[in-house]
């Protein structure tokens, strides 16, 4: 597979893990390598009470803590989601919510460089 494919699959399964685990989908997704990187940018993941919820200080913070807590307890599917397309190896994974702009980043660093190990 190329790079480009292989970037394609994870959005796809990480849109999928969106859906099944956290309760809905991104409206648009990408998924960039980077090395021993992978990068996962979500736009238009926040539903319409989360928005409404962040006008505020302390809806923001709801918002942060409780999509924090979601990500920790379905961290071991997203990690299967990324294995179910390339055979990695994963050393940890991070993620925050923009309630600013409805984005949600996930990076995720692997034990290989990716491009120079796989891709070529």
């Amino acid at each position: 597979m190329t790079k480009g494919q292989i970037e394609s699959k994870l959005s796809e399964a990480i849109s999928k893990f969106e859906i099944e685990q956290m309760g809905r989908g991104p409206e648009k997704i990408r998924t960039i390598i980077f090395q021993d990187l992978i990068i996962i940018r979500l736009k238009g993941f926040l539903s319409t009470s989360e928005k409404s919820l962040a006008q505020n200080k302390e809806g923001i913070d709801l918002i942060k803590k409780l999509r924090t807590a979601l990500f920790e307890n379905a961290r071991e599917g997203l990690e299967e989601a990324i294995k179910s397309v390339i055979d990695v190896n994963i050393i940890s994974t991070y993620s925050d919510v923009s309630t600013k702009t409805g984005e949600k980043i996930i990076a995720v660093v692997v034990d290989q460089d990716i491009e120079e190990n796989i891709i070529n």
